[in-house]
């Protein structure tokens, strides 16, 4: 199921990211995202280059939610790809994601429509699904605004990954806008912590601590948490859902939880392509100088690419 190493490139990156552990509190949670400002402002001086990007606003539930528009160097409308940035529901933004979104729009062709959704434990559940599934209803109903052609996917990793899935879900199930395909990028969904990649990858990239401190910010609660809503897992049937590709990487405490939606997924008849990067840790397509984030951002940026170009 996994590599008998991590790949080194991914090793190295992750021994670097483990310089700056994770904070288990609120205090700790908003100094992390001060410091995360300004270094990712000095981190994405020189982003692979797109032919524009957009910075605006949308309306959300709760009021105006910042988004980034990057469009393909090319003449006419394209197809719009929401995107969902991850980070445990918590931590994330557009700036933490700009060069894996710069990377998708340059190799699907595509415009990528990057949305800051409102965070925990400031915003718990369900605020983040709110904001996520206003942003493809806005994007579906304003093509000119997007400079789109009206064909709609979403996409997303980790908790970004989760509110892409959530997303397709509930516009299935409420008769919403047609989201062409899917794209879950290691998704944090259908998590159980007797899960073979829980018991042996946990303290990779995200320790057990990470992980329930994520969850208790997030769902509050055990309820909360068997919503379909907050996890699609729990959907009893999600054959109406668009074709999907699910990502996961062999070294990732998020890996089985993954497999186990793909394979609920083909279950349930959607059309799904399952891959799991063997040598791969959580977050490794964020991870700029790993040689296999940049060939598994193509390979799914070729399946949305197919997707919306034969809608």
């Amino acid at each position: 199921m996994h590599a008998d190493q991590i790949d080194r490139q991914a090793r190295e990156a992750v021994e670097r990211q483990n310089r700056l552990p994770l904070p288990h509190s609120r205090h700790g949670v908003k100094l992390l995202r001060l410091i995360t400002r300004p270094a990712m402002w000095i981190q994405n001086r020189n982003p692979p280059s797109v032919g524009a990007t957009v910075d605006r606003t949308i309306p959300g539930p709760a009021g105006e939610l910042d988004a980034r528009l990057y469009l393909p160097d090319a003449d006419g409308p394209s197809p719009t790809i929401v995107f969902f940035h991850g980070g445990g529901f918590v931590l994330g933004s557009i700036e933490t994601h700009d060069w894996l979104c710069r990377h998708l729009t340059r190799e699907s062709g595509c415009a990528v429509l990057s949305i800051d959704y409102r965070l925990a434990p400031e915003h718990p559940f369900p605020a983040a699904v709110e904001d996520a599934y206003a942003a493809v209803e806005w994007a579906s109903a304003n093509p000119d605004a997007v400079y789109g052609t009206g064909d709609v996917a979403v996409a997303g990793d980790s908790a970004g990954g989760n509110l892409a899935a959530v997303a397709a879900l509930v516009a299935a199930e409420r008769d919403g806008p047609e989201i062409t395909y899917q794209a879950l990028l290691y998704p944090a969904v259908g998590i159980e912590r007797d899960q073979q990649s829980v018991r042996e990858h946990t303290g990779i990239v995200l320790s057990e601590a990470d992980m329930e401190w994520f969850d208790r910010c997030y769902y509050r609660s055990e309820i909360h948490k068997r919503n379909p809503y907050a996890d699609p897992t729990n959907a009893a049937d999600v054959s109406a859902v668009a074709p999907a590709t699910v990502v996961t990487a062999g070294f990732d405490p998020l890996r089985d939880g993954g497999k186990t939606y793909a394979e609920q997924l083909v279950r349930n008849g959607v059309p799904t392509r399952y891959e799991n990067y063997d040598s791969m840790v959580h977050g490794f397509m964020t991870l700029r100088n790993v040689d296999r984030a940049r060939d598994a951002i193509a390979d799914v940026a070729d399946d949305l690419a197919d997707a919306l170009d034969g809608d």
